[in-house]
């Protein structure tokens, strides 16, 4: 079986947990999301994400990934679980295929939200937060490694971390491109080319500076703590 039909499948299952759910966000103000370091998308709504890499280039996407990551956080996570790894009660969007299909989808919710019998069970966060914190967004989500990513990789992960941390690194160029490697290989949910996983995080900081060597260990330190 591909793993488009695969994700297609699990996409069909997260439209249909839609119906039933049900959460209360009544109580839960939306929290602004600064946009102003990405670029303009227009004022028309846009039907596929602007803001991958293939598109808007590798800088773009990586601010659109920390940006969408806050405003994630801040505004999706308490449905939609931490990190976009759903709790069971709400659609683990981590699944929406990283595609204009995925992209319709999210882009529809985000705008105009959901309700069911009279219920608001999501808000529409699309006149408040705007079309690039959307955008953001989707590119967080869809760049989260898929469960259980990092398994096979996790002892050479927590000695490379217990290297940095010890501050006496013998080749650091060698962990970053161990780390870089590592991270080629850890696979999105969506389907996205690229994870944003601790292991790309940590080879993105890491220097022969030894002030990046701590930064990369607590990155480790704490994305691994979160698989266990």
């Amino acid at each position: 079986m591909s793993a488009n039909i695969i994700r297609g499948g699990i996409a069909a299952a997260i439209l249909l947990a839609t119906t039933s759910l049900v959460i209360a966000h009544g109580d839960v103000a939306p929290q602004p999301v600064n946009t102003d370091a990405l670029p303009e998308v227009g004022e028309e709504w846009l039907t596929e994400n602007p803001y991958r890499e293939a598109k808007a280039g590798h800088d773009v996407w990586l601010k659109a990934v920390e940006i969408g990551s806050s405003g994630f956080n801040q505004n999706c996570a308490r449905c939609h679980g931490l990190g976009a790894v759903s709790g069971g009660l709400a659609p683990d969007l981590r699944f929406l295929e990283a595609e204009e299909a995925g992209d319709e989808w999210f882009i529809e919710r985000f705008r105009h939200g959901y309700t069911q019998d009279g219920t608001t069970k999501m808000p529409a966060f699309g006149d408040i937060l705007g079309q690039k914190a959307a955008w953001a967004i989707r590119t967080y989500v869809e760049t989260r490694p898929e469960d259980g990513a990092l398994d096979e990789h996790a002892k050479r992960l927590h000695e490379i971390r217990d290297e940095l941390g010890s501050g006496k690194v013998a080749d650091t160029g060698a962990l970053k491109k161990e780390l870089e490697t590592i991270a080629a290989e850890v696979k999105t949910a969506s389907g996205a080319p690229i994870a944003d996983s601790v292991t790309y995080e940590a080879a993105r900081i890491l220097t022969d500076a030894p002030e990046t060597w701590k930064k990369a260990a607590e990155v480790l330190t704490v994305g691994l703590s979160a698989t266990q």
